[in-house]
């Protein structure tokens, strides 16, 4: 299992030390939550931020583009230190452009649905997309609770997939812990987006290597 840390829900007073932290971990990715106020009911942090990340980080920056406009900032995330690159559909008036964009400067591309959002939507585009992001609790907000169907969700995405003979990774964003872990995993992700579950912890390390092993 790939396991995506959310910095969402890191010390923002410690980022330096919460990313090296992760750096020495099992983690796969640093995921980070870019949100405008706008698209979510919440500001989280900008390009400063991520580019603060990006000089410290050893692991991909999964960067989780909840914007209006995502296609006005892909060059600026990629130079400020992205390596994958997700937008939502929701969003996204062209979704093959926006996908085009992100490839064309050099990032893996990403799409976020929403809990409300069908996944046969993305029939026309899956085999162009790197990963899928799941919402499995409304964006906007860290440490809610699962919304126990993305579980059917996943693996509706999961048959989509294997019937259009894609590789794209299947991420899952919110009340991710050893439960619900394990469930995704048998309904057939790849990627799981771990925030407060993991920084809540007394040993963020421990609990990163028992989700590696869902």
């Amino acid at each position: 299992m790939i396991v995506s840390p959310s910095m969402l829900s890191a010390d923002f007073a410690n980022i330096q030390r919460d990313v090296e932290m992760l750096n020495s971990s099992d983690a796969d990715w640093i995921h980070i939550d870019i949100m405008d106020g706008s698209f979510v009911p919440n500001i989280s942090f900008g390009l400063p931020v991520c580019e603060a990340i990006a000089k410290h980080a050893k692991k991909p920056l999964d960067v989780h583009l909840m914007i209006v406009e995502p296609d006005k900032y892909i060059e600026a995330f990629k130079k400020a230190g992205a390596a994958h690159i997700s937008v939502h559909i929701e969003a996204c008036t062209h979704l093959h452009r926006t996908i085009q964009l992100i490839k064309s400067v050099g990032c893996k591309a990403g799409v976020a649905l929403n809990p409300h959002t069908p996944v046969h939507l993305l029939e026309e585009i899956i085999s162009d997309l790197d990963l899928v992001i799941l919402m499995s609790v409304n964006p906007g907000f860290g440490a809610q609770k699962f919304i126990e169907a993305s579980l059917s969700k996943t693996t509706k995405l999961k048959e989509l997939i294997i019937a259009k003979n894609a590789k794209t990774l299947i991420e899952i964003d919110g009340g991710v812990n050893l439960e619900t872990g394990k469930k995704l995993k048998d309904a057939g992700a790849d990627a799981l987006v771990a925030g407060n579950f993991v920084f809540s912890s007394q040993s963020p390390t421990d609990v990163i290597k028992l989700l590696k092993k869902v």
